[in-house]
């Protein structure tokens, strides 16, 4: 398929730029594969598509704040800062996104918090990604994690066209966040509430954790018409040995697998085998899925409205079927349906 399959015209006003007051009051539409039905419901109403020992599988990644802003020396140009991912702990460096790039070389210094209490020098601007930069601070490590971390915002998407504000740091992370490492996230599991788990539980419905720390290749633009040449970036993700029992009975004993995400698809697609069993894992995965493309583990997903020509809608349409997903989404339109990290959600059920 071609990236231009995947525009459709979304109005700027559709796009959410907050999160509903109760995380579970967002809207639902529930999409039927098999019958093209379409339900408007609330996102707490979830559970009646739900039996007892069906499985929601989660991503469990936590975000931390990765978005900082500094000061290049001499000059005291404003630089916005965005960490990617820690590369050697002992040395403090890490491999970061810079903006704007082209005022940035390496000997570069730069200054963070107030009178520069933080600073950093550019040492490497040859990656991919952007550059590495090593963070120049005498004390423990987790002094340092911790005044880095002060420094930082909640890294919500540029497409929100605002600044992070203080709710986001709470808003902007599932209930579950436990292992960190994302720098977005995954956004379909921000609509489950402490009283929607709990409801969860006392129905039966088992609860499986992934991790797949996010990264910005979720939201980089793809350049290539032609998505065979597109390549995503790298993301580190980890399957226990406990989500792999859950989830492997269950697919044994005929119940439900829900896929609380795409980051989650795509991890459980990363580790199926020829038997459509799940195995453990600890590694990397820059699985990109796009239709078509036939999924072998979870039988239901959750997925936010996503944006157009995103990776995110290529995968939704890849699991409901391409016309059926763009014409949901023409209805969401229509109907008023919020976009984005903070907008409504979507259930595929077959």
């Amino acid at each position: 398929m071609k990236l231009s399959q995947f525009k459709f015209k979304l109005p700027e006003d559709r796009i959410a730029k907050y999160p509903t007051q109760h995380r579970d009051e967002s809207r639902l539409m529930v999409v039927h594969r098999k019958t093209g039905q379409i339900e408007h419901v609330i996102f707490k109403d979830i559970l009646q598509y739900f039996d007892e020992n069906d499985v929601f599988v989660f991503n469990d990644t936590r975000v931390f704040p990765a978005r900082l802003y500094g000061n290049k020396e001499k000059t005291g140009a404003e630089i916005e800062v965005f960490l990617l991912r820690e590369l050697r702990e002992e040395n403090l460096l890490w491999d970061v996104q810079v903006d704007p790039a082209r005022k940035i070389r390496i000997g570069n210094k730069l200054y963070f918090g107030e009178e520069g209490s933080m600073v950093a020098e550019v040492i490497d601007n040859t990656t991919s990604r952007g550059r590495v930069l090593r963070f120049l601070y005498d004390g423990p490590h987790d002094e340092f994690k911790k005044a880095l971390y002060a420094l930082g915002e909640a890294p919500i998407p540029t497409y929100l066209k605002r600044k992070s504000e203080e709710d986001d740091f709470e808003r902007f992370q599932t209930i579950f966040a436990t292992n960190e490492g994302a720098v977005t996230a995954p956004t379909a599991g921000l609509h489950f509430s402490r009283e929607l788990m709990k409801r969860m539980e006392i129905k039966g419905i088992e609860s499986a954790y992934l991790t797949m720390h996010c990264g910005l290749g979720n939201f980089r633009e793809i350049d290539v018409e032609d998505l065979t040449k597109h390549k995503m970036e790298s993301e580190e993700m980890y399957v226990t040995e406990k989500c792999t029992e859950i989830v492997n009975k269950a697919k044994l004993s005929g119940h439900k697998i829900c896929a609380v995400g795409n980051t989650v698809n795509r991890a459980l697609e990363t580790v199926v085998g020829t038997d459509h069993l799940i195995k453990a894992f600890e590694g990397w995965t820059n699985k990109f899925i796009f239709p078509p493309y036939t999924f072998n583990v979870a039988d239901s997903m959750i997925s936010n409205f996503q944006l157009p020509e995103s990776i995110q809608l290529m995968l939704t349409c890849a699991y409901g079927g391409y016309d059926l997903v763009m014409d949901a989404y023409n209805t969401a339109v229509k109907e008023g349906y919020r976009f984005g990290c903070y907008g409504d959600a979507m259930l595929i059920l077959d």
